[in-house]
């Protein structure tokens, strides 16, 4: 991602991955972060302690949408869409800051994806707009 500012930004996510892809004219590329809480940290803290485990995966939850929200502070329209509810609470996170107050969120529900159907739904997306 660079650092200036750009119009448009499409975020295929869940809770563990985000797949980050701008709208260009030129070759679309994807970028994907990841939330540092594994399954793999799950299951060790589920082992210790229940609580133990919902407290990190919280901070770690967090943490995540935090860098994300970094990310779309350098854009001024954004779709989240995926399959779960990562999308709708990252949203709800970004409606509660007023940063945000000026970039368009769009969320919208959809399946499972490979990288290149995420560009095809990004392209139609903001296609359609222009």
């Amino acid at each position: 991602m660079t650092n200036t500012k750009t119009n448009n930004l499409g975020i295929w996510m869940d809770h563990a991955n985000a797949f980050l892809t701008e709208f260009t004219a030129e070759p679309m590329t994807t970028t994907k972060l990841e939330s540092a809480f594994t399954h793999e940290q799950k299951e060790a803290s589920l082992i210790k302690s229940e609580q133990l485990s919902h407290n990190k995966e919280q901070h770690e939850q967090a943490s995540f949408y935090k860098k994300l929200g970094e990310v779309i502070l350098l854009h001024t329209e954004v779709l989240l869409f995926g399959p779960t509810d990562a999308k709708v609470e990252l949203h709800n996170m970004l409606k509660a800051d007023h940063h945000f107050d000026n970039i368009k969120i769009e969320v919208k529900n959809t399946d499972k994806m490979n990288e290149g159907e995420q560009q095809r739904f990004v392209r139609s997306h903001f296609s359609k707009k222009y």
